[in-house]
């Protein structure tokens, strides 16, 4: 049987300076990108990273690539990355210079959600989830 969707793998965010971006993000996630495409000009491209449990892949796009019509403020939907302490994530995401896009927020039963957005204007969800943590624990 076919699945629409089978899992999340990849989530671009867009910035006007790849390279400053990927530096951001690369002391943030304590990991370097992978992988690296210029443009045209020789400028940075497209920068990209494999995090977490499931080498999930966040991309780092040149907004000069961003489909007509995007918005141009930071909105719409917000991906949420599990992360084992919240608060001690969503402080260090506001001492790097993310700003409050959503605070801390008490879901249900153990589910925690927050969102900053960072210096480059996109949303970063991060979420404490209980369920998360048992769908790895039982893949092992």
């Amino acid at each position: 049987m076919t699945q629409n969707l089978r899992g999340f793998a990849t989530i671009n965010y867009w910035a006007d300076d790849v390279d400053a971006a990927a530096k951001w993000y690369a002391e943030f996630l304590g990991v370097e990108p992978y992988f690296f495409r210029q443009g045209p000009d020789g400028k940075s491209a497209y920068i990209e990273f494999r995090i977490g449990d499931y080498q999930a892949e966040l991309g780092i796009i040149d907004k000069r690539w961003q489909p007509a019509g995007a918005a141009a403020e930071p909105g719409g939907a917000v991906m949420n990355w599990h992360v084992d302490d919240i608060q001690a994530t969503f402080d260090r995401l506001l001492e790097m210079g993310a700003k409050e896009y959503m605070p801390i927020t008490h879901r249900s039963e153990s589910f925690v959600t927050a969102a900053v957005i960072d210096p480059f204007g996109n949303v970063l969800g991060i979420m404490y989830n209980p369920h998360y943590l048992e769908i790895v624990e039982s893949g092992r």
